[in-house]
Formats: C-alpha cells, sequence, structure tokens
C-alpha cells in the first residue's frame, strides 16, 4: 500500500499549503477512521478507498492522484487552460485548480460541441488514448446544413480524404447516417476540428456536433450536461475494448 505524509497529500489535492493543511489537522478536522490525525507528518494509507476512509473539514477527501473523470461537456466552455471564457475545468470543485499532478482533458471538444470528455491527471493514459498507435475510436453524431449527397460513406472510408492545409490523408472512417441531415461519424484519429473539415471536405456544414463515445466508453444517458463523474477502473479498460 501507497503511503503519503498529511500534509504533503492533502496540499497536493488542493486543500491548501502545508501549513494550512497542518492547521487543519491540528483543529482535528481530519479524520481517518474514525479517529482524528492531529500530526500533519503522519504518513496515511493512499489508494482509491482513501474517500471512503477518511473525512476533512466533515467531507470525504477528494479522490487521491490517479483521477479520472467522465463529464457530459455542454455547450459554450472550452477544454483549454489559456483560452478565454467559461471552462470546463470550472466546472469542478475550485480547489480541484490546485491539485498537484493537474488535470487535463484527454483531448479536446471545440466550444460548440457537446458530449462525452475525459479529464485526467494520470499522463500515461492520457497519452495512450490519445496515441494514434492506440487506435481509440470516436464516435460524434453530427448535424448537417445540408442533406447527404448518398457518396460520404465511400469517400470517408476510403483513407484518402485530405483535409484542407494538410498533406498527409485521413485515416478510414466511418459513415452511419440517421437522416438526410443527421449521421454518425466514427473516427481513429484527433486532428484539429476534424469532424467539422471532413464536412466541409465533402461540400456540407456540421451545425451541431455531439460525441457520445470513446472506445467502449459511452456516455451515459443519466449524465446532465455540465455533469461529471469519477471512472471506476473498469471503466477506464472499457475505453481500450475492441481497439
Amino acid at each position: 500500500m501507497t503511503t503519503a505524509r498529511l500534509d504533503r497529500l492533502l496540499a497536493n489535492l488542493g486543500y491548501g499549503s502545508r501549513r494550512t493543511v497542518q492547521q487543519l489537522a491540528a483543529s482535528g478536522r481530519v479524520v481517518l477512521d474514525g479517529q482524528p490525525i492531529t500530526d500533519a507528518s503522519r504518513r496515511v494509507p493512499v489508494g482509491p478507498d482513501l474517500p471512503a476512509r477518511m473525512t476533512v473539514a466533515g467531507a470525504p477527501v477528494d479522490p487521491p492522484a490517479p483521477l479520472t473523470l467522465m463529464m457530459h461537456k455542454p455547450l459554450g466552455v472550452v477544454c483549454s487552460h489559456k483560452e478565454e471564457g467559461a471552462r470546463v475545468y470550472d466546472l469542478l470543485p475550485a480547489r480541484w485548480r490546485a491539485r498537484d499532478p493537474a488535470l487535463s482533458t484527454i483531448g479536446r471538444l471545440d466550444k460548440e460541441t457537446s458530449g462525452l470528455l475525459l479529464i485526467t491527471d494520470d499522463g500515461p493514459l492520457l497519452h495512450r488514448v490519445i496515441s494514434p498507435k492506440s487506435h481509440v475510436p470516436k464516435r460524434y453524431l453530427a448535424d448537417l446544413d445540408r442533406p447527404l449527397s448518398g457518396d460520404e460513406a465511400a469517400v470517408f472510408a476510403d483513407g484518402g480524404l485530405m483535409l484542407e492545409g494538410e498533406d498527409k490523408p485521413l485515416a478510414p472512417a466511418v459513415l452511419e447516417s440517421v437522416s438526410p441531415t443527421r449521421a454518425w461519424l466514427t473516427i481513429h484519429e484527433g486532428r484539429y476540428h476534424q469532424v467539422r473539415r471532413m464536412f466541409a471536405a465533402v461540400g456540407n456544414h456540421v451545425t451541431a456536433l455531439h460525441r457520445d463515445r470513446i472506445g467502449g466508453l459511452a456516455l451515459p444517458d443519466n449524465l446532465p450536461p455540465g455533469q461529471w463523474r469519477v471512472l471506476a477502473a473498469v471503466e477506464i479498460s472499457n475505453i481500450f475494448t475492441g481497439c
């Protein structure tokens, strides 16, 4: 079992400086297995069950690293730390912005795209998901400005489509028509605005875009826009099912 000094652990989880954590502990507001920990230098066990065992100021402690979240990204928020405006990180507890290691999105959805977004502090997992070698499929539902012409599925599946400004063709993608102006598109890459640019390349325009699946992990119907939850290990493994 991994252990860590209490003051370092809680500081890394964003509860404040190590001095602040020492004051929390000294006041008896950090409790492990029903017993207050007043010595902030004490080493404590760190595992997935920590929130069930430890409270800080009467509330379960935040999950320790590595932490991976599933979010239903709403429209109107951005994934970048640097872009102006509302960010997906603003939908998380405020102290999580001070976590170390920091939380980052696994890939991005643009401001006008909704749906399944993964957020993690697990660097190896992030790189595994986005690596072209992993071939993790991502499925999008696209609403279109004009009706499909009928040959888009063949063009996308061919593996020869070139996007404007690029010199490498896209990997084959799968298009499934839902209606004349709505379709599912499954891609295995993550190029800049890829889905929108693919439809633009065949003379159409995406009016709404929603991602519902990454690998074998689907966005549940009971997770509303703007809400998130922590993923269990088995759910994380589902990302790579069938890849």
